[in-house]
């Protein structure tokens, strides 16, 4: 008989996929702890990224529960194993997935949020973004909690409240219908984890990730009643199950070994590009009597010593392919090792690892295929089985698993397939060292040994077998030792805004301010582009050098290098401009970028102003140009106004003795970029360029120009001795590669979707934003508006700063539809009825919710629609 077992447990979920639950549940675990509570956290489904961050806020192994990948049986043994391991916990928090009832398609909710709160008889806090209603949340939070007489609401948490009005309203109303409210978060409450085409970006690859957790750990304590949290995790009934115990597992004839030191090593994949395995991997490889031991294959040039076997788990490879593929020792290293017949088992990340080449890196090659990137996420569970046998078991040995990837494989001839499934087959398993069963397992199916225990134990077997052979691959190996490496220091900027040419759009944000002002497009650089500068801080004791960036920067052009200028951004590029280009009446089109005309005025002169008309929609017409202007600079697309002149009508400013400057600092956000005058043919023409904008590098000033050279060598001429840095010109070389071109691409039409969505919900409160193509947008919203949005926390650019443009205008940059619809919901408020050309029509009817993959606090939101369809 089993003795029932105590345990106060929560489940964290929501109504749908966006609302917090992932930003609320890591930080309800984090300050859990910090109060001196044993949390142990649970995440609903396959996803690998939420256990990180709760690993990171409890210091407990992050563990799933998905009864499809092991079992309805198995889930309560799964949890009070995770309960009691490394030691007792005082309560479970479990963080739900997509919305609370939704499973498998097909299935009436199967291994849904709700399924797991009935199998594991857990209470049910909701997480309900109220952003976009008042008292209707009240009617939705009833009807979750009365859909299922089997789940247990017992209270809610109100995330994104407009005002403290709004929160009172919706507070009372939630009230009324007898569900506690354990706290009410402000809509910007400030900590969420940056994402990227998988969702968040995992804890591993985050130097801030400690700091942030600190900080939403205190956010959680001051805003959300964790007493009455842990009084209603009390409430939950014990549990009569035995805990799943991993040396139960152990196959017949595997050896079993009484220490560490004594077992055969399988060397595991960890650091920063392979983040993704079940915390039961490691536990079943010690049960069935192998050591599990962790590399990095970015870092270590060997396999640890005595390495027997290969576990090559989940990760993101594709954003740290040139440290992996500059790694040729360890490459060579796990390449011999698998043709020696090592028994090798690689998941998804894995086999991308073992491939030839990933978009032109090169990788291991112990798999006859090439990877690529690919603009379709492949996201589904899938029941398949082995083709052969191999070292998983004989042919024919089923398991359940999830695929979860951007990438494809092209194989080449005469392969043989992993697994074989109701769709096809998929993967590679290779005899390599023609041993007489497959030794390399290979595939994209991430799988969950628990719910399948006979396949550690072949692999563990295997592993066995392959250490009794003389001599043992890696036996005199070494590891580098990590590199810990510190959180950078947050940066501050000056609130107050103030007029005039010197004006920027960081002047405008400050302190719990909503920032649409500043146009740099991503919160942070990407993981992978962080990894390569803080790479090459070791070689900030020499002086820069920069020909490695000019010639990557003329290879993506497909011009001659002395066609490229690196600078120091694209504001250093305009005052070598000023200074070096000779000129007796230069011009600026205006509304334009201040830099070029403030540039000239340090420099001593005063340039002509051409303003495009408003009536025109600031259309430009070549043929009103001055003739004499011998200086022409315009921006494409033009910064504010967003308008993206065809290439046509620049060609037609090109003429003898004119020097034409385009700044085109924005034309990477415009999807195939056909109106950019860049080409072999600029005669007479200069092109600034800057990466800051789409990479999140204002901080660190990389840009380019690419021209005409005679006119490129006057600029060098007066440029200073080494003013790009070496990590300016290590991110130029970086952002040039095939990987990066790729994620721009991805970048430029996710933005445009953002802006169209913008545009719409302006257009519904009667606005008439300037057509344009920019990742901002510009609009005329009348006088006081600007300073009113701040008073409501929304900085934007004002338009007075620019010049040609007055106080009624704005500028706002293009942000994830969600975050742009609070801020359509204060510019609604603050018009009426007076905003021009008025409108009855609602934000709901005007602009939907966009389908874009959003950039927010819950992973992977697009993902789990997916993964439910």
């Amino acid at each position: 008989m089993v003795t029932p077992t105590p345990l106060p447990r929560v489940v964290i979920a929501a109504p749908a996929s966006g609302q917090g639950k992932t930003t609320i549940a890591v930080g309800i675990m984090a300050a859990l702890s910090r109060a001196g509570h044993a949390v142990a956290p649970a995440k609903v489904g396959p996803d690998y990224i939420d256990p990180g961050y709760h690993a990171l806020a409890t210091g407990r192994p992050g563990r799933n529960l998905d009864p499809w990948l092991t079992s309805e049986e198995l889930i309560v043994p799964l949890l009070l194993h995770g309960a009691r391991t490394p030691d007792p916990a005082d309560v479970a928090v479990i963080e739900g997935v997509m919305g609370l009832f939704d499973g498998r398609i097909g299935t009436g909710g199967f291994a849904s949020t709700a399924h797991l709160a009935t199998l594991t008889r857990s209470p049910v806090i909701l997480v309900a973004d109220i952003s976009s209603a008042a008292r209707t949340i009240a009617a939705t939070l009833h009807g979750l909690r009365t859909f299922d007489h089997c789940v247990d609401v017992v209270g809610v948490i109100l995330n994104k409240a407009g005002s403290v009005r709004h929160a009172h309203e919706v507070r009372s109303s939630v009230e009324a219908i007898g569900l506690p409210v354990l706290g009410v978060l402000p809509r910007d409450a400030g900590v969420s984890a940056p994402s990227r085409h998988l969702g968040l970006i995992p804890a591993a690859e985050r130097t801030d990730a400690v700091s942030a957790l600190d900080r939403l750990a205190e956010q959680t304590a001051e805003l959300i009643d964790l007493d009455l949290l842990l009084h209603l995790a009390g409430c939950a009934p014990d549990l009569s199950a035995t805990p799943w115990s991993p040396p139960s597992r152990r196959a017949e004839g595997v050896a079993t070994h009484d220490s560490a030191t004594t077992r055969p090593v399988v060397a595991v994949a960890g650091g920063r590009s392979f983040t993704f395995r079940y915390a039961e991997t490691d536990e079943l490889l010690r049960a069935n009597g192998c050591e599990p031991v962790l590399f990095d294959p970015a870092l270590d040039t060997s396999l640890p010593p005595g390495t027997s076997g290969l576990y090559l788990g989940g990760g993101f490879p594709e954003a740290h392919a040139p440290a992996l593929s500059r790694n040729t020792a360890l490459t060579g290293a796990v390449r011999d090792a698998i043709a020696s017949g090592m028994p090798t088992v690689a998941e998804c990340a894995g086999l991308i690892y073992l491939c030839e080449t990933l978009d032109g890196h090169d990788f291991v090659g112990a798999v006859p295929a090439q990877a690529a990137m690919h603009p379709r996420l492949t996201l589904q569970y899938r029941s398949a089985r082995t083709t052969v046998d191999s070292i998983l078991g004989p042919a024919g040995t089923t398991s359940r698993g999830h695929e979860f990837h951007r990438t494809r494989t092209s194989p080449g001839a005469g392969t043989t397939a992993a697994w074989e499934h109701e769709e096809g087959v998929e993967g590679f398993t290779l005899d390599p060292a023609s041993t007489g069963r497959a030794t390399l397992h290979a595939s994209y199916l991430h799988t969950h040994w628990a719910g399948n225990p006979s396949v550690p134990a072949a692999f563990a077997a295997a592993v066995q077998s392959y250490a009794a052979q003389p001599p043992v691959l890696g036996a005199t190996s070494t590891v580098l030792p990590r590199v810990e490496r510190a959180p950078a220091l947050p940066t501050t900027t000056d609130p107050t805004p103030s007029a005039g040419l010197d004006h920027h759009g960081d002047a405008e944000v400050g302190p719990g301010l909503v920032d649409f002002a500043v146009n740099v497009r991503v919160p942070t650089p990407p993981a992978w582009l962080a990894t390569t500068l803080r790479d090459g801080i070791g070689d900030l004791a020499a002086y820069p050098v920069v020909d490695p960036a000019r010639t990557a920067l003329a290879r993506r052009h497909a011009v001659p290098e002395d066609m490229v200028l690196p600078t120091s951004g694209g504001a250093e590029a305009f005052t070598l401009i000023a200074r070096a280009i000779p000129g007796r009446r230069p011009l600026v089109v205006h509304p334009q970028f201040t830099e070029p005309e403030s540039a000239l005025r340090r420099a001593g002169r005063v340039p002509d102003q051409h303003v495009l008309s408003e009536r025109e929609g600031f259309v430009l017409h070549p043929d009103r140009i001055p003739a004499d202007a011998d200086l022409v600079i315009i921006g494409n697309p033009t910064n504010p106004t967003g308008v993206l002149h065809p290439r046509s009508t620049l060609e037609a400013l090109r003429a003898p003795g004119r020097v034409l400057v385009i700044d085109e600092a924005f034309m990477d956000a415009i999807v195939g970029g056909a109106d950019s005058l860049i080409s072999a043919d600029l005669d007479g023409v200069i092109v600034v360029r800057s990466l800051t904008k789409t990479w999140g590098l204002a901080g660190l000033r990389a840009g380019y120009v690419v021209g005409d050279p005679s006119l490129l060598r006057l600029l060098a001429e007066q440029q200073p001795h080494w003013s790009v840095s070496s990590l300016a010109a290590r991110a130029s070389v970086a952002v040039c590669a095939p990987a990066a071109r790729a994620e721009e691409a991805e970048l430029a039409r996710e933005a445009a979707t953002w802006r169209h969505h913008l545009v719409r919900g302006l257009q519904s409160l009667g606005l008439a934003p300037v057509p344009g193509a920019a990742p901002f947008v510009l609009v005329r919203v009348g006088p006081g508006v600007h300073g009113s949005l701040r008073e409501r926390g929304y900085a934007v650019r004002r338009g007075d700063s620019f010049p040609g443009l007055d106080h009624d205008w704005v500028r706002l940059a293009v942000r994830d539809p969600h975050t742009t619809d609070g801020l359509l919901r204060e510019l609604q408020s603050l018009l009426g009825d007076t905003a021009p050309g008025g409108s009855e029509r609602s934000l709901e009817q005007a602009a939907p919710a966009s389908t874009a993959p959003q950039r927010g606090p819950v992973p992977a939101a697009q993902a789990d629609r997916e993964l439910s369809a």
